[in-house]
């Protein structure tokens, strides 16, 4: 099957900028606050070496299938899967719904980061430090918090108007680079503290006591989530990608910028928290936004004058990483309405900004005016529940239908000859088994176990 895609279609201008572009996608939030948790929760060692060999072989199979996928049509998502017969245009659109539940929350804790970012400068690290009074009082507030998150949203529409060349491109370009320095500077910076050595030691040391089943069922709950799998964006960008790219080298190398990214967020927080908390398991304790903008704003604040300036380019960091990953969420809603209803790009991002803000603040109101609406339980909030929703339910299915679909229907033989155009595929035997049986298996653990854990039948 030839590309299908408009003459006018957006493409990248070389293999490093589609290489650049979907490790940005990859390190998000997730990279920041759920790896470092992880990692202290399963013993340091025993989960980096399980998610090590799951980004190489679980991830790298699935990017390697979308990106392909995407390349081969020349198209978004539904346009990809119904260029092989109108019936199968449903996992497209299952997939395709998914960035746009997503871009809306994300934005909502983007415009969080963006706070903090500024705060670090105006009102101080003492004020960040109050054990969680001063972020429970912003995202409850009816003003301040629209605020900020319209401003996140305002420098991700403009980023994504300046198309993929001239915007995406770009951004990447100037972020990716600062992130990672910025990552080094501060792991460093953290591991000249007194008693992070211990941190450090916890968080590299195999501990193979800590090796069980929730552990791996966490990392590759992880990894799925952090390499961008099952929302659209692969098959995007795989469809900006020109014919003569090595897909197989480029699926690894994004893989190793989301390890690589990990890492070293991993190697930031653990040895800090663990020098202001005093164990692994007190770490293993925080987890998500409570870790980010409670436990460790109060670790900044214990080091004294350098607290402004850490506290300052740890947020800049996460803002890079958030902003990276709702740029690629805002670009592929922008290409599914290009695709599917046949409009301009223009008239295609105009659509998507008014959902995509009306939707976040609709969802933001859930922390304030609408805070009586608790889907999930008690304490639980509408971001929660949207998170449940794309994250534990719709990607697991959509990756799953996808596997099938390669696997079963159209053969992984259609996907393997679009990889070997641009390079030889010395491990098409092993990625069929993988794509044929394992990954379902896997995909539909995940599913289980994630469900399981938010009704209160499994822990992670």
């Amino acid at each position: 099957m030839s590309s299908t895609g408009s003459p006018a279609r957006s493409a990248w201008s070389g293999k490093w900028a589609f290489i650049l572009a979907a490790a940005a996608s990859a390190v998000g939030l997730g990279n920041m606050w759920r790896f470092p948790y992880l990692a202290a929760k399963y013993g340091g060692g025993p989960f980096l070496l399980t998610y090590l060999v799951l980004v190489f072989t679980f991830g790298a199979s699935l990017l390697l299938l979308e990106t392909a996928l995407g390349r081969k049509t020349g198209l978004s998502a539904i346009g990809a899967f119904k260029s092989f017969g109108k019936k199968y245009a449903f996992i497209g659109v299952l997939t395709s719904a998914i960035p746009f539940i997503i871009v809306p929350y994300y934005c909502i804790i983007g415009g969080w980061v963006t706070k903090y970012t500024a705060a670090y400068l105006t009102v101080g690290p003492e004020a960040l430090a109050d054990g969680g009074g001063f972020f429970s009082s912003f995202i409850s507030s009816n003003v301040e918090s629209y605020v900020w998150m319209l401003l996140f949203m305002a420098i991700v529409f403009v980023v994504v108007a300046l198309g993929v060349k001239g915007g995406i491109e770009k951004a990447n370009l100037i972020m990716m680079p600062a992130l990672i320095v910025m990552a080094a500077g501060i792991a460093i910076y953290t591991i000249t503290m007194p008693g992070a050595l211990e941190g450090v030691a916890y968080y590299l040391t195999p501990d193979f006591s800590k090796f069980s089943p929730e552990l791996v069922i966490g990392a590759m709950g992880q990894m799925f989530y952090s390499l961008s799998l099952a929302m659209g964006i692969m098959i995007t960008y795989g469809s900006y990608l020109n014919k003569k790219e090595s897909l197989p080298h480029g699926v690894v190398r994004i893989g190793g910028f989301d390890l690589g990214v990990s890492f070293l967020a991993g190697l930031m927080i653990v040895p800090a928290a663990f020098v202001a908390m005093g164990s692994g398991e007190a770490v293993a304790a925080k987890a998500g936004p409570s870790l980010m903008f409670i436990t460790l704003p109060g670790v900044f604040g214990d080091m004294g004058g350098a607290a402004t300036i850490v506290g300052f380019l740890f947020f800049l960091l996460v803002l890079f990483a958030a902003l990276t990953s709702a740029i690629s969420l805002t670009e592929t809603c922008v290409s599914i309405i290009s695709d599917g209803a046949g409009w301009s790009r223009k008239r295609s991002l105009i659509t998507v900004i008014i959902f995509i803000v009306v939707a976040g603040c609709f969802v933001n109101a859930g922390y304030n005016a609408l805070s009586f609406i608790q889907p999930l339980g008690e304490g639980s909030t509408m971001l929660d529940f949207f998170d449940f929703i794309s994250n534990s339910v719709m990607m697991p299915i959509a990756a799953l239908l996808t596997c099938v679909f390669v696997g079963w229907i159209i053969k992984p033989k259609t996907i393997a000859d679009e990889i070997k155009e641009s390079s030889p595929f010395k491990l098409e035997k092993a990625w069929t088994v993988m794509i044929k049986y394992i990954a379902p298996v896997l995909i539909v653990v995940i599913l289980v176990a994630y469900v399981a854990q938010q009704f209160g039948f499994f822990s992670m």
